[in-house]
């Protein structure tokens, strides 16, 4: 079988209803896409099919041929991180860091589809998306940095508690 990983043809000998987390990692050496729950729930393993977000632990590999994939290693461009990777170190987003592979695809894919989501868009597009160490204010305030509409401040953010 033939799969389209960020720009990259790979020819690739597995079982057609593997998962293609399991693809992306040991296959093709792509350790940025995490394994979470294993059931599609908290959103680390999320990765682009054809810009679309997925969750690479539930997708069959065969759903994926033919199609383009994006992991977090394939967002940066010519060197440049895209604007989601960039809002994230500018906003200190991740604590532990072992969501934001798919936190940052997620958002990447909504700002895609809608580039001035409200809250209630923001909220919708990443609930199922699961952060332990509980940064969601800091993913929200990324989100809407990259979208435009609002400024960060993680100094106010510790003042205001």
């Amino acid at each position: 079988m033939e799969l389209t990983v960020n720009g990259q043809l790979h020819s690739i000998d597995v079982a057609a209803d593997t998962p293609l987390l399991w693809v992306i990692r040991d296959t093709l050496g792509l350790t940025g896409t995490k394994f979470g729950c294993g059931i599609a729930q908290c959103g680390a393993c999320t990765v682009h099919l054809n810009g679309n977000p997925v969750r690479s632990c539930m997708t069959p590999v065969a759903a994926a041929m033919g199609g383009e994939i994006i992991t977090i290693e394939g967002l940066a461009q010519d060197g440049q991180l895209h604007p989601v990777q960039q809002a994230w170190l500018d906003l200190q987003v991740p604590q532990c860091g072992y969501c934001q592979s798919g936190q940052i695809l997620s958002a990447v894919a909504l700002l895609e589809q809608n580039p001035s989501p409200t809250d209630e868009q923001i909220n919708t597009a990443m609930a199922g998306n699961i952060c332990r160490c509980g940064m969601y204010s800091r993913i929200k305030a990324a989100i809407k940095q990259v979208a435009g509409v609002q400024q960060f401040d993680p100094a106010a953010e510790v003042a205001n508690g």
